[in-house]
């Protein structure tokens, strides 16, 4: 043990005063291994970031929850062209009690319907505020976190009152503060609503895949909403979240029989609705995501193979220029495989200074575009842990040549040259 990191020492030693002699060409020589790494970790960084952020938005569309909707938001394939979607009924708020009925597997059913308009208090106007009409459930379905005031009570739900919850940022943007927002009377499409609460406020992920953002929303009784929407065109759909102990396969299917069953529809017919599944939708940015991150290894692969070689010439130089101090270590008793490993543990901790300047690369553009772009883009311990495995794997594959025509040196020979 004691003998190895003797070993080691000598070789990170030996390794250093090689860089410090030649700083040019060991750049040069350890540039490829540079980019490689950088081309690594700043695409799985970047896609693991694009990807968390997605996967987000898509979980806060609610767990084990089937949206019922005119349109597959997978889209239909070629077969099924979009003027058949758009012949489809549109789902009503009458289809919720007889959802409740007849599918056992629903634990909680709500309905919503949406809008984009301008919201005013005196002579303040936020522009294209999405406004969201839900009913009562839509709270168990998709919790609804307040910072200020107090969230939609169920007689309001039932009676149609103009109250409404409001987005952090509406509040901030029309109140400065939170607080004060409460109580307040704000003006939209003509009609005065009264704000009861604010929402915690949810943070920026940077990109949006057609969440809720309830930050720039406000949310009314679907009974009130319904007044000043017109709920044909306001993208009505119906949220149906299962029983604890029900997959989201079973809900599926026992909401495909009660909705053929609600429209009356022949057994021949074909569906005239569709049932969008969070997971299934999560499952397919999986493996978008998991082909976009073999792309990236594809070219990184290519800037480190060049690396590889870079290191390669390096180790040859390096026994060229060592071969009288090998052939000595010989001749006082060093086995060859002390060489072999010496020169192994040099090549590698070669390629591991490339790594870590690609990751530190790589860090700095992810806190420039963080910032340019108000898109959070982070690095992992896996991702930096990967790195210098394969820094590793890289060094050894380009020193094992030199490493063992060191090893394999005549010590006399050695010692003239």
């Amino acid at each position: 043990m004691r003998r190895t990191l003797e070993i080691i020492f000598s070789s990170f030693r030996l390794a250093m005063l090689e860089l410090w002699k030649n700083k040019l060409r060991t750049f040069l020589s350890l540039f490829g291994v540079t980019i490689g790494i950088f081309c690594i970790i700043g695409v799985l960084a970047t896609v693991s970031s694009l990807e968390y952020n997605i996967q987000t938005q898509i979980k806060s569309l609610g767990t084990n929850t089937i949206y019922v909707d005119k349109w597959n938001w997978g889209g239909g394939g070629p077969d099924f062209p979009w003027w058949k979607y758009q012949k489809r009924p549109n789902p009503k708020y009458e289809e919720l009690e007889a959802i409740r009925e007849r599918a056992q597997s629903a634990k909680y059913v709500a309905f919503k319907i949406d809008a984009q308009d301008n919201v005013e208090y005196r002579n303040n106007v936020l522009l294209r505020v999405n406004l969201y009409g839900i009913t009562k459930e839509f709270n168990n379905i998709q919790p609804v976190e307040i910072q200020a005031g107090r969230y939609i009570s169920e007689a309001e739900f039932q009676q149609g009152v103009n109250t409404v919850v409001i987005g952090n940022e509406i509040a901030e943007n029309l109140f400065v503060t939170p607080e004060v927002a409460l109580g307040k009377l704000i003006t939209i499409r003509g009609k005065k609503f009264q704000v009861i609460g604010v929402i915690k406020k949810q943070g920026s992920s940077g990109i949006n895949i057609g969440g809720w953002q309830f930050d720039q929303s406000v949310i009314m009784p679907y009974r009130y909403a319904r007044n000043i929407m017109d709920e044909r065109r306001a993208n009505p759909f119906i949220m149906v979240q299962g029983q604890d102990n029900t997959s989201s396969k079973a809900l599926v299917d026992d909401l495909r029989g009660t909705m053929r069953a609600i429209h009356k529809l022949s057994p021949m017919a074909e569906d005239d609705f569709a049932l969008n599944d969070i997971n299934d939708m999560s499952e397919s940015m999986s493996e978008a995501f998991a082909s976009i991150n073999i792309g990236g290894w594809a070219i990184a692969l290519l800037s480190l193979i060049v690396g590889m070689f870079g290191v390669a010439n390096i180790m040859f130089v390096t026994v060229k220029e060592r071969t009288s101090q090998i052939g000595l270590k010989k001749a006082i008793g060093a086995k060859p495989r002390i060489i072999l490993t010496e020169f192994l543990l040099e090549s590698a901790f070669l390629c591991i200074i490339g790594g870590l300047m690609g990751i530190i690369l790589v860090f700095i553009l992810t806190k420039i575009i963080s910032i340019a772009f108000d898109f959070p883009i982070f690095i992992s311990t896996g991702n930096m842990i990967l790195a210098i495995v394969i820094c590793i794997i890289v060094g050894i594959l380009a020193g094992i040549i030199p490493a063992y025509k060191a090893s394999r040196l005549d010590p006399v020979v050695a010692i003239r040259s």
